[in-house]
């Protein structure tokens, strides 16, 4: 079992993309259209790669939830990768900030505001043991 595809409401395409695309510079737009839900027009496009993707809809409306507080709704996601640095340096370079991280013995982290203010979190593992890896 894998998870195929997050769907994200957003409120500007480009703007998502430019994050994404920092993120997984090889990933690319698989297929994009235009549609309406529930009544309201919007365009959507899933990036990602032949294995994973993230739908994008451009028709949201109003701010996310407040991460720092206790609403029901999406905390994070997160990616693992094999180099947590570089993810950062293009992260950077493309103009968005790690906004908190950690290190552990078996693992680093990094987490990102999108520009939709949804959390992500990459991690780089340092270990191949699960006991160690997951251990807090």
């Amino acid at each position: 079992m894998f998870l195929e595809h997050v769907n994200l409401v957003v409120a500007d395409l480009k703007m998502s993309l430019t994050f994404y695309q920092a993120a997984f510079p090889h990933w690319y737009i698989r297929a994009e259209g235009v549609g309406e839900w529930n009544g309201k027009p919007r365009k959507w496009l899933h990036f990602g790669d032949d294995y994973h993707y993230i739908a994008f809809s451009d028709h949201g409306e109003g701010a996310n939830r407040l991460l720092s507080g206790h609403q029901i709704g999406l905390a994070h996601f997160a990616y693992v990768v094999k180099n947590l640095d570089s993810l950062i340096t293009r992260m950077q370079l493309a103009g968005f900030k790690v906004d908190k991280g950690s290190v552990h013995p078996f693992r680093k982290n990094a987490y990102f505001i999108d520009p939709n203010g949804f959390e992500v979190e990459f991690v780089e593992y340092l270990s191949d043991l699960p006991c160690e890896r997951n251990s807090d």
